[in-house]
């Protein structure tokens, strides 16, 4: 009966079962078998490479549905709440998060979300068969260096899972070591570690890691998506950052936040030398990222012809969508979702099948996200001193100069007109050219035409899209579709690329007072983007021309940066929160063209999807399940819930 009480404890308390299970989803094609004791596990090679891929196995789906990166925030949104998304993450965008049966609930593993402390679990037996004491046990069916490489990607994997509920949660319990089956029942009740001692844990695991990483994948036949010293380190450096961040860094919301023993949970004190330590995080990264040849994606393909314009939109959809490209970083390969490529396509697209038998366009991004690109000059289009910003919302027909990027003789919003190549890249809209390999030349690129009743617009009570834009930059240039069925190519989820890597050191160097350094790897990004400098751009166009020679102005310049070049891949949901500034964003009506209207002066007349609210500071953590305070008395509520 004790230990029936213990496992029945510390399942509710850290959502970790005492033995592992096989992962739903394998990694690398490899499908774990059931382990029904530790001894067969570690028994041989092949026994224990799969308990390593079963520790892979708790790495986040790629799928619209199942991940908080695609409809957590304002980015992106969906038809009513009676199709399939409202059972998913856009319960949170909408605001409906709870203390009950909290969504995306990583804590528990419930909700489309995946159980972490279990994975963390997982990973510790994993370590404890490799490692006793602080020595290696001498494993005979492996060698020396592959046993240390193994247990260097479990550490990875374990700070991994750490950083990521850290990321949603605050202050969380340090699973170091697996509790025995003698452990008391008051034993299991863990609490909740300080958010200063948790990155510590999760810096020195990555530090014992990196040391015994390869620094590239050699064996790319059956190892691509194995961690790697680069994605360490950029691991490393995303934590650091996330630390010195404002919403972990002196946060005076969370002052007096502290345990039930009086321990405060968050450093109430601000610290800028964190800054100074995610600076040189970012920069070893970045470093060790060059020594392997991992450089900012260029699209190049002899066999297609376009402009130069179009090949810039098509490097900037490949950093994304293409196969294990130059600035992949670290890509999960067991993560492939084919679904979210479909999601994000407008149908009926291609004029030779124009009533295919399946239908999709779920994913629509916002109006907000449409606005938050620059205009063709590198500045926001609310700064350009040549760019009719009050206007935007008016019609206006493209010419035979706008062909590539917009339809000519076709009537759409000005909104659409005279941006940035990032903006044709990643938006599909009403009037939009949409350049695929089939085409073979930009001149042939099919046309969308959006409004009601037309081929991409709304024809029926579902399969469209709510906005009146689509995330083309999520669908491989490969994507072909037929009478009932289509075909593309498969991408590993690019969990980490370099361009994320070159702002996240542009912030830190600017937060540490080097705002002329961090412009140079700014303007890296924007020069694969076809835009001028920073200097350049704001001094020639914009109306507040010395913004970016102070931290605050240029602060705001980074943000946005990375809030367009990152845009649909979920660093927004994210970076709004560590930056305090999801209360601002997401406190704002959530707008669409009207997509019920047929002719252009009806249909781009801003329409109110959603009042979206956001309360401070509750919602910048994910509540703690209420049932789970009951039965483990030493947790803590995060505030507000």
């Amino acid at each position: 009966m004790k230990k029936t009480f213990l496992y029945s404890i510390y399942g509710i308390v850290l959502s970790a079962g005492l033995f592992t299970t096989a992962c739903k989803k394998p990694f690398l094609d490899i499908v774990p078998d059931n382990v029904v004791t530790l001894k067969n596990a570690f028994s041989n090679k092949t026994e224990a490479e799969k308990y390593l891929y079963t520790c892979y196995g708790y790495l986040p789906d790629a799928g619209p549905v199942s991940n908080i990166l695609f409809f957590g925030a304002d980015d992106m949104w969906t038809y009513y709440e009676n199709n399939y998304f409202y059972q998913s993450p856009w319960k949170i965008a909408r605001g409906e998060q709870n203390i009950v049966n909290p969504w995306v609930d990583f804590w528990n593993g419930n909700n489309h979300a995946k159980p972490y402390f279990k994975a963390i679990r997982d990973c510790n037996i994993f370590l404890e068969n490799m490692i006793e004491g602080e020595s290696y046990k001498h494993i005979s069916y492996l060698s020396p260096d592959m046993q240390k490489r193994w247990i260097a990607e479990v550490k990875f994997l374990k700070a991994y899972y750490h950083f990521y509920l850290l990321r949603m949660y605050g202050p969380i319990p340090i699973t170091d070591k697996s509790l025995p089956v003698s452990a008391t029942p008051e034993q299991v009740k863990v609490k909740r570690d300080p958010v200063d001692k948790v990155v510590d844990y999760i810096t020195r695991l990555l530090d014992e890691a990196i040391p015994e990483l390869p620094a590239d994948i050699t064996n790319r036949g059956t190892e691509l998506g194995r961690v790697t010293k680069p994605a360490a380190q950029m691991l490393k450096a995303k934590l650091l950052i996330l630390a010195a961040s404002p919403l972990f860094n002196g946060n005076p919301d969370y002052s007096s936040f502290k345990d039930k023993d009086g321990q405060l949970l968050f450093n109430p004190n601000y610290d800028a030398t964190k800054w100074e330590k995610a600076a040189a995080a970012c920069e070893a990264a970045i470093q060790t990222c060059a020594g392997v040849g991992i450089r900012l994606y260029e699209f190049t393909d002899p066999f297609v012809k376009i402009s130069p314009a179009t090949a810039t939109q098509m490097s900037i959809r490949g950093s994304v969508t293409e196969r294990w490209n130059t600035e992949t970083v670290w890509a999960l390969s067991g993560r492939v979702d084919n679904v979210l490529q479909t999601y994000s396509m407008a149908d009926r697209i291609d004029p030779t099948f124009p009533n295919p038998t399946y239908l999709s366009s779920y994913m629509a991004p916002t109006i907000k996200m449409a606005e938050t690109f620059y205009s063709n000059h590198g500045v926001p289009i609310n700064e350009d001193k040549t760019w009719d910003y009050g206007r935007r919302y008016e019609l206006r027909t493209g010419t035979y100069a706008d062909r590539l990027n917009i339809q000519e003789g076709y009537t759409t919003a000005r909104l659409n007109f005279d941006r940035e190549n990032r903006f044709y890249a990643s938006l599909g809209f009403d009037g939009g050219r949409w350049f695929m390999q089939s085409n073979a030349s930009d001149e042939n690129a099919w046309s969308i035409k959006a409004k009601f009743g037309q081929p991409q617009g709304k024809v029926s009570d579902q399969f469209y899209s709510e906005t009146g834009y689509w995330p083309k930059k999520l669908v491989n240039w490969k994507f072909t579709q037929t009478n009932n069925s289509y075909t593309t190519e498969s991408y590993p989820w690019p969990e980490m690329r370099l361009a994320d890597l070159y702002l996240l050191y542009a912030e830190a160097l600017n937060e540490t007072g080097k705002g002329t350094d961090a412009i140079t790897w700014l303007d890296k990004i924007r020069k694969r983007a076809g835009l001028d400098g920073v200097v350049n751009s704001w001094t020639n166009y914009s109306t507040s021309p010395g913004k970016f020679s102070t931290k605050e102005g240029l602060r705001d310049i980074i943000h946005q940066e990375r809030m367009i070049e990152l845009c649909f891949e979920g660093s927004r949901n994210w970076d709004l929160r560590r930056w305090k500034k999801a209360v601002i964003y997401e406190n704002k009506p959530v707008l669409g063209w009207d997509v019920n209207q047929r002719v252009a002066s009806e249909y781009y007349r801003p329409r109110t999807l959603f009042q979206q609210t956001f309360v401070a500071p509750r919602d910048y953590l994910w509540p703690l399940r209420e049932y789970d305070l009951t039965v483990n008395t030493n947790l803590v509520q995060n505030p507000g819930w």
